[in-house]
């Protein structure tokens, strides 16, 4: 379903991370998966959006990103366009 690139940074054993990418799955969205752990430019990333801190998961659609967001939030973006 995605046709637009979906940025999704994460870091293992976070439940939110976990939960939230089970469900952008079902809603058969592609992720382009960045470990914060395994990566220093995305938990770079992620502190500089996050207000210094490494909160997962961050998703990065288009210009605009969610530190947290719910999966309708993403879905929607995806589906619809609507980066709001």
């Amino acid at each position: 379903m995605s046709q637009v690139k979906v940025d999704y940074y994460w870091r293992p054993g976070c439940p939110f991370c976990m939960m939230l990418e089970r469900k952008l799955s079902k809603a058969n969205i592609s992720l382009t998966k960045h470990n914060i752990w395994d990566d220093p430019e995305a938990a770079k990333f992620v502190r500089s959006v996050a207000d210094g801190n490494e909160t997962v998961p961050t998703v990065v659609v288009g210009d605009e990103f969610w530190v947290n967001p719910s999966a309708s939030v993403v879905v929607n973006a995806v589906t619809t366009g609507d980066l709001s």
